[in-house]
């Protein structure tokens, strides 16, 4: 499959194999429009059934992650390969996967850029990353992204985020919970590639298995997440690797996942 507004490639670790999803249309800051959705999307598709990938990190080329919502592509399917989804649709994927991402933020992250740096599942910043919804300076709003953005921001900070369309600095970011790590721009190649890494040597049966429930309970009030938490546990307790992760406590040893 030919990627025409991003680069896939993935490389072997200990435990599997990384997947990087690269932005790559540099002149735009990596603006994200319906062709970069619908090629993202064709990415997580693979990414899920890839069992040799562990884990997918999202990051930019050219400097920058990605400079929010190509205006001059608001709407449409794009042109390129098959048609499997909208920006909301990559949102919600996202969330969905059963294997985690890890977004590699450089430069700028804003509006539609920062949604996907919300929908991830880990996000690490250099420290001289910019972040924010600029939105309301153009007329608009940040409709889309306040469906992630509000899963891991305060309410009353992430109002005044959109409606002032202030910029972040990635220590602000790092501060509402946007972000996980912010580190110098010379380390942070390697620290992603080390959390990455972890990633991978974890069992993928249990890391799927949870994040899949992690997503599902996140929409439900306690009284069903519970009973559906209980029903996952049972499930997850009948795998390969929850049997080979028991035996291995108990023989003191370290464990060798199946994936299954």
């Amino acid at each position: 499959m030919t990627f025409r507004t991003l680069t896939y490639e993935t490389h072997g670790v200990e435990g599997g194999a990384i997947a990087t999803a690269t932005l790559n249309v540099p002149t735009k800051r990596n603006a994200i429009g319906p062709e970069m959705a619908n090629e993202l999307l064709h990415v997580l598709a693979r990414v899920a059934e890839d069992a040799d990938v562990r884990a997918l990190v999202l990051t930019g080329a050219g400097g920058h992650f990605c400079a929010g919502g190509n205006i001059g592509q608001m709407s449409g399917e794009g042109d390129g390969i098959d048609f499997k989804g909208d920006y909301a649709d990559l949102l919600l994927a996202m969330v969905r996967s059963p294997k985690p991402i890890v977004a590699k933020v450089r430069g700028t992250a804003m509006g539609g850029g920062l949604g996907l740096v919300a929908a991830s599942h880990f996000a690490l910043a250099a420290d001289d990353a910019v972040l924010g919804t600029p939105e309301i300076h153009r007329g608009l709003f940040p409709m889309m992204i306040m469906a992630v953005l509000s899963r891991v921001v305060p309410r009353r900070p992430l109002l005044e985020l959109m409606l002032l369309g202030q910029k972040l600095s990635a220590l602000d970011g790092q501060r509402l919970g946007l972000l996980n790590r912010v580190l110098p721009a010379d380390a942070l190649d390697a620290a992603v590639e080390a959390l990455a890494g972890e990633l991978a040597a974890r069992s993928p049966t249990a890391m799927s298995h949870g994040l899949k429930a992690w997503a599902r309970q996140g929409d439900m009030a306690m009284e069903q997440s519970l009973p559906m938490l209980r029903d996952a546990l049972a499930e997850l307790l009948s795998t390969d690797d929850a049997r080979e992760g028991i035996a291995a406590f108990l023989e003191k040893r370290t464990p060798v996942w199946t994936g299954r």
